[in-house]
C-alpha cells in the first residue's frame, strides 16, 4: 500500500483556503456564481451541495430555508476578488461569505489549484 505524506508547509507557504457561501436552491444562482469564479480564475473548484435546509434569524424572525452550499477551492490572496464578485452576483442583502484555511492537504491538489488561479 502506497501512503502519501501531508506536508503542511504546502499548504502554509501559499495560504489556501475554502470559501462557504450559501445561494438560494429555487434558481441557477450556485451555477452562475460557480461558473463567474472559476471562469475567471478566482477558484480551482466549486462544489455545489443541493438540499441545504438552513434556519437562521431575519428581520427579527426565526426563517427557514432549502438552500444550496457552495464550497469554493482558492488562495487567501484572492480572497477580496472572491468577495467582491460574490457580491456583485448574489441575490442576497447579506450573503454568507466565511472563509476558513486549508492548513494541510494533497501536494498534487494544492499544486492543482494553483494551476488553475491568477497568478
Amino acid at each position: 500500500m502506497h501512503t502519501t505524506t501531508m506536508n503542511t508547509s504546502d499548504a502554509q507557504n501559499t495560504q489556501y483556503c475554502l470559501v462557504y457561501s450559501t445561494c438560494p436552491k429555487d434558481n441557477n444562482h450556485s451555477e452562475y456564481i460557480s461558473n463567474q469564479l472559476v471562469s475567471n480564475k478566482l477558484a480551482a473548484c466549486v462544489n455545489i451541495v443541493d438540499n441545504i435546509k438552513s434556519i437562521y434569524t431575519w428581520d427579527g424572525k426565526v426563517e427557514t430555508s432549502q438552500e444550496q452550499l457552495l464550497i469554493i477551492k482558492t488562495r487567501t490572496d484572492l480572497l477580496p476578488e472572491v468577495k467582491a464578485k460574490i457580491l456583485e452576483l448574489h441575490p442576497y442583502d447579506c450573503p454568507e461569505i466565511i472563509a476558513s484555511p486549508i492548513t494541510a492537504g494533497n501536494p498534487d491538489f494544492l499544486s492543482w489549484i494553483d494551476s488553475c488561479l491568477l497568478a
